[in-house]
């Protein structure tokens, strides 16, 4: 189950979703959710693994203290995060979808805070997803970060917007003996 802001936005992808392939850059429209802004994103895809922030709402620049245009979504994640991260983004072009990633936020001296982060592809004038559009919902209290940045986030898990997995998970193979991935 998900936030209630996370679904909202899911739900306004989908309605614009052609022929299972993702929407239209065109097709989204952000006054249609403007309440939401401060915690949306949109970050491109300049090449496998690099993400470049194109827009960061208020709450999202706010929570890590910068100004992130420009900056590749992976870095505000722990370095062992960021290579699941980085293949759920690359599975959901291939298989359109919204992904949610099951985040905490990380801050000095304090507990983690949990959210959700959205990410839902979008195609570009070329026919390819070379975007995506993101929320960040936090779903615990805010307040307990005591005004402190968030120092990275971690996954806690990531799902596809049916709840399912979202990226096959990796096996191991044993041949003669030796396990192999």
């Amino acid at each position: 189950m998900v936030h209630p802001n996370t679904e909202r936005l899911t739900e306004y992808w989908q309605a614009r979703q052609h022929d299972a392939a993702a929407p239209w850059r065109a097709d989204v429209d952000p006054m249609d959710f403007h309440d939401l802004l401060p915690q949306v994103l949109i970050v491109g895809r300049a090449a496998d693994g690099t993400y470049p922030f194109r827009l960061a709402g208020g709450f999202v620049s706010d929570l890590h203290r910068s100004d992130l245009r420009g900056r590749c979504l992976l870095d505000l994640w722990r370095p062992g995060d960021r290579w699941q991260l980085k293949s759920a983004l690359e599975f959901a072009r291939g298989r359109p979808e919204p992904l949610v990633v099951h985040a905490d936020i990380l801050a000095d001296g304090v507990a983690p805070v949990s959210m959700e982060v959205l990410l839902a592809p979008l195609r570009g004038k070329s026919g390819d997803v070379d975007r995506y559009i993101g929320l960040y919902q936090p779903t615990a209290m805010i307040a307990r970060l005591l005004g402190r940045p968030a120092l990275a986030l971690a996954i806690s898990g990531i799902s596809r917007s049916n709840g399912s997995e979202a990226a096959p998970s990796l096996r191991l193979a044993s041949v003669n003996g030796r396990q192999i991935a």
